[in-house]
């Protein structure tokens, strides 16, 4: 068996477009205005800043617990090509397996019950039909019986949807990355980091160690419960809007950096944003870690007034060794300047959401 994307997936909602080479990702104005931009206030520092993840405002990302948008059949096709390029990107070890048919079953019930008109799963005790009408997938398999998948649990299901994940194992007082599906990531890499514990893997980041506030945050994550997801947002900036930003890449996009100019910089400048949820699985007990990317061009940002005055002072004044930490140092002078023609000194308005 296989998973392969059938003729037509594309129409009015999903878009044709492309994350490389001739780079044709752009975002409506209708998906602009549902971006989760990732400022509420007009500074940032590094914090745990966990909240229930629950369906929130309607039209915007928030408003399914996986959120599924006009970009989805493009970053599958993108994320099949990385896996082509690099089977590496997903890997699951052996005691994952339950934690995969977990994180299937919350997946499919999810855009099942918010999608009815893309997605659709029927279950008469354990044999499934899973129906995914925008990858032109239509798929009978026995729940919990490997051979009747195309891969297993974890990667199946992972192909389906946008976002990177990995799932954790808790054991010896803390979590081990012990299986993942990246091919978003913003220069981290899966191969390097899978069985790595909670600390090890975040390591790199800077100033947040001294704070405690990743011995916060695991003491948090340790007693998360089934049923009771949270989110948090990370973000970093990214030229060009390409998902595939991998440390085992950056010889392809790492020179990318050195072609902003003020003339292009509003263009291919990206704000990367990821909405990043945690959910406890039922069998397994182990966590899903779902880290979903999102592109937003310096342009379109700015067609938010209220976003465009709150980068400007985001990245102005934030903290040399985030900026450093999150790779664009190099143009953090540009990107200040360019930003500053839309930054009036007005004041800003508690929150994320555009003020109209």
């Amino acid at each position: 068996m296989s998973l392969d994307f059938k003729p037509g997936a594309f129409n009015d909602f999903f878009r044709e477009e492309t994350f490389r080479e001739d780079f044709t990702y752009r975002n409506s104005t209708q998906n602009i205005r549902r971006f989760p931009f990732p400022f509420d206030r007009d500074d940032y520092m590094y914090s745990v800043n966990m909240e229930p993840h629950v369906p929130g405002r309607k039209g915007t990302a928030f408003e399914h617990i996986l959120d599924v948008d006009e970009h989805y059949v493009a970053e599958m096709i993108d994320r099949a090509k990385v896996l082509a390029d690099d089977p590496l990107r997903c890997q699951s070890l052996p005691h994952m397996t339950l934690a995969g048919w977990d994180l299937l079953e919350l997946i499919m019930e999810a855009k099942a019950r918010d999608y009815p008109q893309w997605f659709s799963l029927e279950k008469s005790g354990n044999n499934w039909r899973w129906i995914n009408r925008p990858l032109g997938i239509d798929h009978s398999f026995t729940f919990l019986d490997e051979s009747t998948l195309p891969y297993g649990p974890f990667e199946y299901i992972t192909r389906q949807t946008q976002g990177d994940f990995s799932l954790q194992d808790e054991r010896d007082g803390t979590l081990w990355m012990d299986a993942g599906m990246v091919t978003s990531q913003a220069d981290w890499s899966l191969d390097f980091d899978v069985g790595m514990n909670f600390h090890e893997w975040h390591a790199p980041v800077p100033l947040a160690h001294e704070k405690g506030v990743f011995d916060r945050a695991l003491k948090f994550l340790m007693k998360l419960q089934h049923g009771a997801p949270v989110r948090r947002f990370n973000w970093t900036m990214t030229v060009n809007p390409l998902l595939d930003t991998a440390p085992e890449t950056y010889p392809k996009w790492g020179p990318t950096k050195a072609t902003i100019t003020p003339e292009n910089l509003g263009q291919k400048q990206h704000l990367r944003v990821e909405l990043q949820s945690l959910y406890r699985l039922p069998r397994s007990n182990a966590i899903a870690f779902d880290i979903r990317c999102y592109l937003a061009s310096f342009d379109e940002i700015v067609t938010v007034p209220k976003w465009g005055r709150r980068l400007h002072r985001v990245i102005r004044d934030l903290p040399e060794e985030l900026a450093t930490y999150k790779g664009f140092i190099r143009n953090r002078p540009a990107m200040v300047d360019w930003l500053s023609k839309y930054d009036d000194g007005q004041p800003t308005s508690p929150g994320w959401w555009p003020d109209d």
